[in-house]
């Protein structure tokens, strides 16, 4: 530890004698798009550069256009094309021009940046009907299918053997023991007898999302996506969370919305606003399980990322600033890493407990008098 500090104050101590103007003479290293390009979505999976050559992996692209259905792969949109009618600024709008004899292309910038738009005859940006097999769709699939085969494998054991039989060993142990882990200490201990109606739901949420958190930390394809640091897709989990408690809630539930028990001026004329606060409440509980889940994912990866970029940040100042923070980056990368992992646990946990107490506050029963 006292070396560590020692080589920070040197690595610090020369930092601040190299000269404003050294990082100028050598090219920089674009970290904004090194983030946004693994947090975002696209048509393509980029694996790495060999030799100044970018290996990657092209998807499918399905569009439905004014001209009817395209069906094609990312590899038929060529690399920098300008084109289309100016910005204010007076530069040109960037794409990837698509197939030849087509109006499709992939903006690089605008409002439609990283999306495939259709030129209009008069210039002008038009997005079509888009069932392409994305990066983050991708890592849905694949997501999908660890899963199946993590609750399969065990479920197929407790087919072949019965209750009195000893315990089994190995991940299906493992997975026996997470999955009543779950049950009993989060799920059951929030809804008691209603536990067994909603329990297939919610350990579905949380092993899909740990699942999911687990997979994108993992950086090689076809893992390493940012599945749960999608808002698509934390929106979707959120409005699953909004319509089961709000179908299944009982006349009771609703009874303490619209009539509360409060004051008779606070939930009727002339100002009625308790009812318009619970109400309002019915919506903010799944925006938070939405921004939680997205903000803290998406944050874990753009930290991850931006420890790994001081490498090449430094290494663009001199070969000393590069060598001496290799090691203080590697090592915070390897402590984010370890985090992010209990982060992933984290998360799951704190989506599948939210979702249960929302349920439990939905089934109230009728209070005694």
């Amino acid at each position: 530890m006292k070396y560590l500090k020692h080589l920070l104050l040197l690595s610090l101590l020369f930092l601040c004698a190299v000269p404003m103007n050294a990082q100028d003479e050598k090219p920089q290293v674009d970290v904004k798009s090194i983030l946004w390009g693994h947090i975002k979505d696209s048509y393509e999976w980029h694996v790495t550069d060999i030799g100044g050559k970018p290996i990657v992996i092209h998807l499918p692209v399905i569009v439905k256009t004014s001209n009817g259905w395209y069906f094609g792969c990312s590899s038929d949109f060529e690399e920098g094309h300008h084109g289309g009618e100016a910005h204010a600024e007076g530069e040109a709008p960037a794409y990837r021009k698509g197939p030849e004899g087509s109006n499709l292309c992939i903006a690089t910038s605008g409002p439609y940046e990283n999306k495939i738009v259709e030129i209009m005859p008069d210039g002008t940006e038009k997005r079509p009907f888009d069932l392409s097999i994305t990066k983050t769709v991708v890592f849905l699939f694949v997501t999908a299918i660890v899963l199946l085969l993590c609750v399969l494998l065990p479920a197929r054991w407790c087919k072949k053997h019965k209750i009195d039989d000893p315990a089994p060993k190995g991940f299906t142990g493992f997975m026996h023991m997470f999955i009543m882990y779950i049950y009993d200490d989060v799920i059951k201990s929030i809804l008691g007898d209603e536990a067994p109606k909603y329990a297939p739901y919610l350990l579905t949420c949380f092993f899909f999302i740990f699942t999911a958190n687990i997979l994108g930390i993992i950086p090689f394809p076809p893992f390493g996506g940012n599945l749960t640091g999608n808002i698509a897709c934390t929106f979707f989990l959120a409005l699953c969370t909004f319509i089961l408690v709000n179908v299944t809630g009982t006349k009771e539930y609703w009874k303490e919305i619209f009539w509360p028990e409060v004051p008779s001026w606070l939930k009727a004329y002339p100002v009625a606003i308790m009812p318009f606060i619970e109400f309002f409440g019915i919506f903010t509980k799944p925006f938070a399980l939405m921004i939680r889940l997205f903000a803290n994912m998406m944050a874990g990866h753009a930290i991850a990322l931006s420890f790994a970029a001081i490498i090449f940040i430094m290494w663009g100042i001199n070969a000393f600033a590069g060598v001496s923070m290799t090691f203080v980056s590697v090592a915070m990368s390897v402590f984010m890493m370890l985090l992010e992992v209990l982060v992933c646990f984290i998360q799951a946990l704190v989506f599948t407990m939210l979702s249960a107490i929302f349920l439990s506050l939905a089934h109230v029963k009728e209070h005694e008098a």
